[in-house]
């Protein structure tokens, strides 16, 4: 079943001679479950496609559905809380609040949304320890490494039942060693029922996905699944 659904969704900028064609009726699909990753040169939409994918931008044109529920049909409010309960974001660069721990990190989403501080820490702390941080929950982001900060950032992606991972680039800041461990991370969360969309520019971490797109210009020019997916993503690897 599908839960992130694109249906001809375009994208434009500017007006004139400034118009910037950013994404081209676009119809994308993700089931629960599922794991799909976004190729493309730089410029081609990847991006924005995850931005409007995730509410926080709306097509010029076309539909969104994200649980089934159409994006158009929520209030200003009803995205954010859409965004609060149901969707997961993990970006290159972390964005870890630098004074809280990693397990405030993670517990934070939840308290935002009216969890109590107990019951939300709680779940943080079942999350860490599920990414093998059980050890480093106090620790400070500065205090952590970046395979360390990362894994951070996908428990609190996931804290608290969401249903969809957004991530742009997740690995693009680490090696190839931790790159692929970050990627088994985001498979596993697949594995207990999450969808997801990873944009990556690396070929052999697209492998890991159960399709890959191809975005030129604003449009899908091709959706391949890979030759070989690895089939041991459960298997622990050591991150740094």
């Amino acid at each position: 079943m599908s839960y992130l659904e694109l249906r001809d969704v375009s994208k434009t900028f500017g007006e004139g001679a400034t118009e910037v064609h950013a994404l081209q009726h676009i119809d994308l699909s993700v089931d629960a479950g599922s794991l799909v990753a976004v190729m493309g040169a730089s410029g081609s939409g990847k991006s924005t496609l995850l931005t409007i994918a995730g509410s926080l931008e709306d097509p010029t044109t076309g539909a969104v559905y994200v649980g089934g529920r159409s994006l158009s049909s929520l209030s200003r409010n009803g995205k954010a809380r859409l965004r609060r309960q149901s969707v997961g974001y993990v970006f290159q660069d972390y964005n870890l609040l630098a004074g809280l721990s990693a397990l405030e990190n993670v517990s934070l989403p939840l308290e935002l949304d009216g969890v109590s501080a107990r019951k939300a820490q709680s779940a943080a702390l079942e999350s860490i320890e599920d990414f093998g941080l059980t050890d480093r929950a106090s620790h400070y982001p500065d205090q952590l490494s970046g395979g360390e900060r990362q894994r951070v950032a996908i428990a609190r992606a996931v804290v608290g039942g969401r249903q969809l991972l957004l991530a742009d680039e997740p690995s693009g800041a680490l090696d190839s060693t931790n790159a692929e461990a970050v990627m088994r991370l985001i498979r596993a969360a697949c594995h207990r029922g999450m969808a997801a969309v990873v944009v990556t520019h690396d070929a052999q971490l697209a492998s890991w996905a159960d399709r890959v797109v191809f975005l030129r210009d604003g449009r899908i020019v091709d959706q391949t699944p890979p030759a070989e997916s690895p089939e041991s993503f459960l298997v622990d690897l050591p991150v740094r």
